[in-house]
């Protein structure tokens, strides 16, 4: 992982006060700088892969990464630790109750995972991939005897059924371009909390994400957009599974040459603004 700190001096208060020095630390984890580990390490080479984004899978601390299940991969009953939320990339996944019907969630679909409740997973395809984000650590896998209801229940929504606003419609992005969109998948967008959307950015935008809270993490969804922080004039093409975020007030520039999907976890509202 790239992380590189960008200072931003506020101006003096006085012509002998000085307002104090923040730092804002950027990363950048490109799909093909992932490393691969055994979800499962018990299970070997039966496990899906995980590649960490962000974080420490296991650590106690929240954590982004990616889940690559082989084509028909099909996991035993079992249940979690702690609950998680995922986001398909490439190929379908099905998440449910052992004896649910099969309903095959393709790229752009979000769906949860409590903690406590039996499920299987299964996947479809050669190139399977999800991001999987969870708020607290470790992710452990148990059996499902070991079963428990916390109260939550889980959630699936393909990708047909998101809802997506106009980001220009929204208060905080009145700037926007017209044909971005915005899908709000969970949290409160009251400040200081943690919130998840999925931003659709159409073929030849060219403009930036600003965020003024203390948290930004991005996972590239669709597309290969050009990125490029604020700390640094070079560009990166991101293909999908790619990953960009800060810790601190930030700002990412971003090129599209086809239409963009991009998955974003933050505590304050993100602005899109188009290039003038």
């Amino acid at each position: 992982m790239h992380k590189i700190s960008l200072f931003s001096t506020l101006a003096l208060a006085t012509a002998t006060l000085a307002a104090p020095v923040h730092a804002t630390t950027y990363e950048l984890v490109t799909a093909s700088e992932v490393e691969w580990q055994h979800l499962n390490p018990a299970r070997g080479d039966k496990s899906p892969g995980a590649g960490t984004l962000w974080g420490d899978r296991n650590g106690s601390q929240a954590t982004g990464y990616l889940l690559r299940p082989t084509d028909g991969f099909q996991s035993p009953p079992h249940i979690h630790n702690v609950s998680y939320r995922g986001v398909v990339i490439s190929g379908v996944i099905h998440n449910d109750d052992p004896d649910a019907a099969r309903m095959w969630m393709p790229s752009g679909s979000f769906w949860t995972q409590p903690k406590g409740e039996v499920h299987i997973t299964a996947a479809k395809g050669n190139n399977t991939l999800a991001y999987i984000e969870i708020d607290e650590g470790p992710y452990l896998v148990k059996p499902a005897s070991e079963a428990f209801d916390n109260g939550e229940r889980p959630v699936n929504v393909d990708a047909t059924n998101l809802v997506w606003l106009s980001a220009s419609d929204l208060k905080w992005n009145s700037t926007a371009a017209k044909d971005a969109g915005i899908a709000l998948l969970w949290g409160t967008n009251q400040p200081g909390q943690l919130r998840g959307s999925l931003l659709k950015l159409p073929a030849g935008f060219q403009g930036e994400l600003r965020s003024e809270g203390d948290e930004l993490r991005a996972v590239i969804i669709q597309g290969q957009p050009g990125y490029r922080p604020a700390n640094t004039q070079a560009q990166t093409r991101l293909s999908p599974g790619s990953y960009f975020g800060a810790l601190g007030e930030s700002r990412h520039s971003l090129i599209t040459n086809s239409d963009t999907l991009i998955y974003l976890r933050s505590d304050a509202q993100v602005q899109i603004r188009t290039a003038k």
